[in-house]
């Protein structure tokens, strides 16, 4: 049965760019700009999945940024 959604996990490199993983599966992929790791996101899709038809349709990205704050 395919599944209905698959959901990554985007974090900032500290060396620049994204990284993006997916929970429940092992992809992991990673770029510049936040346009360029969507397109290696599913690429990376395709080389994951046997087929097209086994990909899910909706690609959830969870983006998590990190912020310091200082109270002072």
């Amino acid at each position: 049965m395919k599944p209905m959604e698959i959901i990554f996990l985007v974090e900032q490199d500290p060396e620049g760019g994204f990284t993006a993983k997916a929970l429940e599966y092992s992809i992991f992929t990673q770029g510049e700009t936040l346009e360029e790791l969507k397109t290696n996101i599913k690429d990376a899709l395709l080389c994951h999945f046997d087929s097209k038809d086994g990909i899910p349709a909706l690609i959830r990205l969870h983006i998590v940024r990190e912020e310091t704050l200082i109270y002072a």
